[in-house]
C-alpha cells in the first residue's frame, strides 16, 4: 500500500527542522515519526533511511531532468540543452524556498550525508552523460559524456552552495552565472591577472 503524499511530505519536514535543530547524527528515526506523529513503521513504509528523508522526492527530480534532456531540440547545442534542462527542474516556487535552502544546507554541509550524496549524483551523472552520449554518438562511459556530466553537476552544486550563502541572489541567477561561466571556458581566466605594481608591492 503506498504512503499518501501528504504524509511523506509531513515526514520529509519534521526530519528536515530535527536534523537543522539537533544535527544529523542526532536524530532517530523513531525521533522524527514521534515528531511527524506517525509509527516507526510508517516511517520506513516513507523512507528506507533518514538519509532518504533529506533527499525526498530527488527520484522524480532525476527523472523530470532526463524527460527535459530528452525533450531538447536536435538544433540546439549540447552543453545549453543540459544547463538549460538544470535550471528549469531546479525552478522552484517562492513558497518552496525555505525548505528547499534546509535540505540544501544539510546535504552540502552535512558529513554524515556526504556518502549518500555521491548515490544520487551518480543518479544525476548517468544521466547528463547518456544525454550527451545520445547527441554525440559516444558511448556514456567515454571521456566526453562522463566529464560533462560531472562539470555540470559541479557547477550547480556551486551554484546553490553561492546560492545558500549569499542571501540576496535567486537560485536561477546563480545557476545561469555558472553555466555560463562553464560554457565561455572561464573567460576571466583566459589572461593573466593584472598585478599590482613596484610600488604597490613594496607597500
Amino acid at each position: 500500500m503506498d504512503v499518501r503524499a501528504d504524509t511523506r511530505a509531513r515526514v520529509q519536514q519534521a526530519a528536515l527542522e530535527l536534523f537543522t535543530l539537533n544535527g544529523f547524527e542526532q536524530v532517530t528515526a523513531d525521533d522524527i515519526a514521534e515528531a511527524a506523529g506517525i509509527s516507526r513503521r510508517t516511517f520506513f513504509r516513507c523512507f528506507a533511511t533518514k538519509a532518504d528523508a533529506v533527499w525526498g522526492e530527488f527520484g522524480a527530480h532525476v527523472d523530470r531532468l532526463e524527460r527535459l534532456l530528452a525533450a531538447t531540440r536536435d538544433d540546439q547545442p549540447v552543453l545549453a540543452s543540459i544547463c538549460g534542462a538544470y535550471v528549469e527542474v531546479n525552478d522552484y516556487a517562492a513558497e518552496d524556498l525555505p525548505i528547499l535552502r534546509q535540505r540544501m544546507a544539510l546535504i552540502l554541509g552535512e558529513p554524515a550525508l556526504q556518502a549518500h550524496s555521491q548515490v544520487r549524483y551518480a543518479d544525476v551523472d548517468r544521466v547528463v552523460a547518456e544525454h550527451v552520449a545520445r547527441r554525440t554518438g559516444q558511448s556514456p562511459a567515454a571521456l566526453l559524456p562522463r566529464l560533462v556530466a560531472t562539470s555540470t553537476r559541479a557547477a550547480a552544486t556551486t551554484a546553490f552552495e553561492v546560492w545558500l550563502a549569499d542571501g540576496t541572489t535567486t537560485l536561477a541567477a546563480d545557476l545561469h552565472a555558472a553555466f555560463d561561466q562553464l560554457a565561455l571556458g572561464f573567460p576571466g581566466l583566459r589572461t593573466p591577472p593584472s598585478r599590482p605594481d613596484a610600488v604597490s608591492m613594496i607597500r
